[in-house]
């Protein structure tokens, strides 16, 4: 079974630039949740962070750029953690065991850089108030993690049957998450919900996949 490569200690300038992208992305969610995404601009950030939008492009190409990088945070622990599952289980369960292990460690607080509960339940927020990023998070794929779950089915990573299996999980995922957090305004988001809605969407999907009837 393959290791997570270990990490070396922050030097005081890479430091320096995490602080700054930490507070870029928590401030960009906290003015959409205030004011709603579509009114959010990237000066209302780069003004209430006290840094040029030139500074901005320097971590993020947009706006939707903020979100996504929440995102590759979860998708590099996700990595990790799937270098770490048993080589006998497929794409869609690799997946699932891996989100389920990282969402468990950040609801009982255990460091995870860039991630934390209360980042997560900011961006649930946000994410289920927009389209355009609730579309961008169904297709949202990590190089890496694709480059894992590819050598574990003896695949390129562009093959066919992988795309599906991850894109149903996306699916699955997101439509759990999001469209539910949409519908109740009430809901306690944060990564035991995410946990949560997972694993039921997971069961859900299996019962469908069930039912099919296949033809040789």
């Amino acid at each position: 079974m393959a290791h997570a490569p270990v990490q070396q200690p922050l030097g005081l300038r890479e430091r320096k630039k995490a602080q700054t992208r930490r507070l870029l992305i928590d401030t960009a969610v906290e003015l959409c949740l205030e004011q709603g995404y579509e009114n959010t601009t990237v000066d209302q950030i780069t003004h209430a962070v006290e840094v040029s939008p030139r500074t901005f492009s320097r971590y993020f190409t947009s706006k939707e750029g903020v979100f996504v990088a929440i995102v590759d945070d979860l998708s590099d622990e996700i990595t990790a953690e799937l270098l770490r599952q048993p080589s006998d289980l497929g794409p869609m369960e690799s997946l699932r065991a891996a989100h389920v292990s990282v969402l468990t460690r950040v609801a009982e607080r255990r460091p995870i850089a860039g991630l934390t509960a209360e980042r997560i339940a900011m961006m649930l927020h946000v994410v289920s108030s927009c389209h355009t990023l609730r579309q961008a998070a169904m297709e949202y794929r990590s190089p890496a993690a694709m480059a894992v779950l590819a050598e574990r089915m003896g695949v390129t990573p562009d093959d066919k049957r992988l795309e599906l299996a991850v894109a149903m999980f996306a699916t699955a995922i997101v439509t759990a998450c999001v469209d539910v957090a949409a519908a109740d305004p009430d809901v306690a988001f944060g990564p035991d919900f995410v946990r949560d809605r997972l694993e039921k969407a997971m069961a859900d999907l299996a019962s469908f996949v069930g039912e099919l009837q296949t033809t040789s």
